[in-house]
């Protein structure tokens, strides 16, 4: 698997809410304060201004040790408040007042698979959407990203948990691209920042389905299953990463100024799960009997991995130590070949395909909201 991190790594400009919204009560008042509490924690998190030491984080945390779980239980701590604020301005959004409030809350995140704000020298460029629902699609997207985070962070200790991990985050993506952002596209007219588009939440959600699967594969592989199966499974993994591509290269106005990066990443991902497959692929051959074709399977392989050798340092360490193996595993099978079985070596179309296999599905994101009433001067 490659590393990613990007999506994590948003920012965001601080928001009062009980300093723009007019509460009727002490009741409303108090929530605000809450939801704006909430958030700050937040904000002070991921924009890396916060001050409190990490044993004070820890105890605030109830003994959580690891950052990323720190950091979930921020979300989920602030998800249902605004929810709930949420449900409570769309079901007066044709009040002025309201209209006016939204806008006052000046709403501005950073993006990061944005290629103009990575690029900008005097910092991130912020966006700002004048919709609450904006902040909401913006926190799950977050949230989606930090859950992927902490499924790579347990990867090697657990590894039935991690593939749980990325298939809430893909049902978080999922949630974003049906049920959130929807209603929220006419608002995006004037700047479209990727993160609150539906094609972009369609491809993570994809993304974290793949890293699913392969997470999957680890353990099949711990148990020993079938090589021919393997290769189905990873050829499974470039199909989804396929259809990502396909929607990307589909929505050109989504997705004009999006990061090479990101892009380089879909591409990187599935180039090594396509060598894997094919390195499964000669090895199930080789165990039926077929080395010439099994040569040929390898031979094509590397060919076509020289053309989609990642640009980016740790990407291509990975990619390249996968190459060095089947190199090794390609010279066995010729060398064994000359002296032993002297086979015809294949090629082109005489050279057997994948049927690919997915197995993985996204858990579905269930909305948290608290629903406590909110009244406002209106």
């Amino acid at each position: 698997m490659l590393p990613f991190g990007d999506p994590s790594k948003l920012k965001t400009k601080k928001v009062v809410f009980e300093d723009i919204f007019i509460a009727h009560d002490s009741g409303t008042l108090e929530q605000l304060k809450e939801l704006s509490s909430r958030r700050k924690a937040i904000e002070e998190s991921i924009n890396e201004s916060s001050f409190i030491t990490e044993a004070v984080a820890r105890e605030m945390a109830g003994g959580l040790t690891s950052h990323y779980e720190q950091e979930l239980q921020k979300l989920q701590r602030y998800l249902p408040l605004l929810e709930n604020l949420v449900f409570h301005v769309e079901s007066v959004n044709n009040n002025q007042q309201m209209v006016q409030w939204t806008q006052d809350l000046k709403i501005r995140w950073s993006s990061v698979l944005c290629a103009s704000s990575i690029f900008n020298l005097m910092g991130p460029k912020f966006f700002q959407i004048d919709n609450l629902r904006f902040e909401l699609g913006m926190v799950l997207f977050l949230y989606g990203a930090i859950l992927r985070e902490r499924a790579s962070e347990i990867l090697t200790a657990d590894l039935v948990q991690s593939a749980t991990l990325y298939r809430k985050a893909a049902g978080v993506y999922d949630h974003l691209a049906n049920k959130v952002l929807p209603s929220l596209q006419p608002a995006l007219a004037q700047e479209r920042i990727p993160e609150a588009t539906l094609s972009i939440c369609s491809i993570m959600s994809l993304i974290c389905l793949a890293e699913a699967q392969a997470v999957t594969i680890r353990k099949a592989e711990e148990k020993g299953t079938a090589r021919s199966l393997l290769a189905k499974l990873h050829h499974g993994i470039s199909q989804s990463l396929d259809e990502a591509a396909s929607i990307l290269y589909s929505t050109t106005g989504d997705c004009k100024d999006i990061s090479v990066r990101f892009l380089d990443f879909i591409s990187s991902c599935r180039a090594l799960h396509t060598l894997r497959s094919q390195k499964y692929l000669a090895e199930d051959l080789k165990t039926a009997g077929q080395v010439g074709v099994a040569i040929g399977v390898l031979r094509r392989a590397l060919e076509n991995s020289k053309e989609k050798m990642p640009r980016e340092k740790s990407w291509h360490l990975v990619f390249r130590q996968e190459m060095d193996v089947v190199s090794e595993m390609l010279r066995r099978l010729e060398h064994e070949n000359d002296f032993v079985w002297h086979e015809k070596v294949h090629s082109g179309d005489e050279l057997p395909s994948v049927q690919g296999m997915r197995i993985v599905s996204p858990i579905p994101y269930c909305s948290q909201r608290w629903e406590r009433e909110l009244v406002f001067k209106i």
